[in-house]
């Protein structure tokens, strides 16, 4: 899906049970700037915090016997690349949004795999919809404003209540997540921008 009245973040989940946006300004051109965010491997985006918020989450599947596979890279330009996870669509140099279903305030969370098209539209009970994006504006002449923005949706009452209290525990983890990765695209493209330098010595 490619999008030029809007975000596809919102045309994907136009509703939303809950919502965190995380912003920062990066010393580079958007075009720079979102080839940065499209090509970040998250599994390189590192912590204390978020490395032990990771180990906990993982805790559960590793007590149950269903470790998740190791995954070499994690490139969101790539296709994501995770069960249930997808790309909802870009627009160049501008957006690109990624979403799931998912049980996801389960112990061992389980995904159910849907198509691009299908996600907005999906509304089988008992699940719930996750719909994240990157995007980037202008910010001046030299600056450009790099967002990330997520949001969720549960597909009846019950999942609602669950997921709420999960909300509520998990926010705070979320949110540090989120600005480390916005931390670590602005390191990436702001390198990008520096102009090369070429030395040469003299005979």
């Amino acid at each position: 899906m490619t999008r030029h009245d809007g975000l596809i973040i919102e045309s994907s989940m136009p509703t939303f049970d809950a919502v965190i946006a995380e912003h920062t300004m990066v010393a580079a051109d958007p075009a720079t700037t979102y080839q940065a965010a499209r090509g970040l491997d998250l599994l390189t985006v590192r912590t204390p915090l978020l490395t032990a918020s990771m180990w906990l989450r993982g805790l559960p599947a590793r007590w149950f016997g269903k470790p998740a596979p190791p995954v070499p890279r994690l490139v969101v330009g790539e296709g994501v690349g995770l069960p249930g996870w997808l790309v909802l669509g870009e627009q160049p140099d501008r957006e690109i949004a990624f979403g799931a279903v998912g049980k996801f305030w389960q112990p061992v969370i389980e995904w159910c795999d849907v198509s691009p098209a299908d996600f907005s539209a999906f509304a089988e009970p008992g699940w719930g919809k996750i719909a994240a994006n990157f995007s980037v504006v202008p910010y001046g002449k030299h600056t450009s404003l790099l967002s990330y923005q997520c949001r969720t949706v549960t597909t009846d009452v019950v999942s609602r209540r669950r997921f709420l209290r999960y909300w509520w525990l998990i926010r705070p983890f979320v949110a540090h997540i989120m600005r480390a990765t916005l931390r670590a695209i602005a390191v990436d493209a702001e390198a990008a921008a520096q102009p090369v330098i070429i030395s040469s010595t003299g005979l």
